[in-house]
């Protein structure tokens, strides 16, 4: 029986990772921590922080924000706890603190938790080698009204994921509106659409002469990444070896 500690328990990822956990013979949250300590029963203790549980988790899922980041790394980094950051918003900074640590602990770090989207991400790379330089390249995302970063981090991945395929070095367009200009030949351009309870969309639009090709996925419930964040709590509460993983070592692992 793998045991972790959930940050983030009292949001609503959280609160869906906990009900898909609970009644597993496999894995067991053993605490949970958040900065709102009395949120709905949950079948195990909350404290604000990781270092307020004495009991020391096989890993640490966090579903938590950003903000929480230089407090996960100190207390895996101390305790020697095998990391996974199932969040999203990252600046530059925080991106290079995870890069840093992961020379000292296993961290696992993804923008989505579906294995679709590593699916589609996929799909996306194999579409851009083969079209290359004749397609213009557009991705649209949507997520519900309360989601804070745009554009989200699934689309900033599948760029990346583009990025590595294409015959030259992409140049993402985030906002049009200022400017009155023809597309440029390298753009990728992001489109974020945010409203109502939308769980989370996405499309990669492949545009050319006469013709389009849409590659896309549609999350249904929160419960499409918190089985992709059991998945990888199982995964990661086996490592040993220091390193930054991902999907990808999930799924081939």
């Amino acid at each position: 029986m793998r045991k972790i500690l959930l940050c983030g328990c009292n949001g609503r990822m959280g609160q869906t990772v906990s009900r898909l956990i609970a009644g597993r013979d496999d894995i067991e949250i053993i605490a949970g921590c958040d900065v709102l300590t009395g949120g709905p029963a949950l079948g195990y203790p909350v404290v604000s922080g990781p270092a307020g549980y004495p009991e020391r988790p096989d890993a640490v899922v966090d579903f938590s924000s950003p903000d929480a980041l230089e407090g996960l790394l100190a207390y895996c980094g101390t305790e020697s706890v095998p990391l996974a950051l199932c969040t999203t918003g990252y600046d530059a900074a925080q991106l290079a603190r995870i890069e840093l640590a992961a020379e000292r602990i296993p961290i696992f770090r993804s923008g989505n938790m579906s294995l679709g989207i590593y699916l589609l991400m996929e799909l996306a790379k194999t579409a851009a080698a083969i079209l290359g330089r004749d397609f213009d390249i557009e991705i649209i995302e949507r997520h519900h009204r309360n989601k804070v970063d745009a554009p989200s981090g699934t689309a900033l991945m599948l760029c990346d994921a583009l990025s590595g395929a294409l015959p030259y070095q992409p140049e993402p367009a985030y906002n049009r509106q200022p400017e009155r200009r023809p597309r440029g030949g390298k753009e990728i351009g992001f489109h974020s659409i945010r409203g109502g309870t939308i769980v989370g969309e996405h499309e990669v639009v492949f545009a050319g002469h006469d013709e389009i090709i849409t590659l896309g996925h549609s999350a249904r419930s929160r419960e499409v990444f918190a089985a992709g964040a059991v998945r990888a709590a199982l995964f990661m509460a086996g490592v040993a070896k220091p390193g930054l993983y991902d999907m990808r070592d999930i799924i081939e692992g």
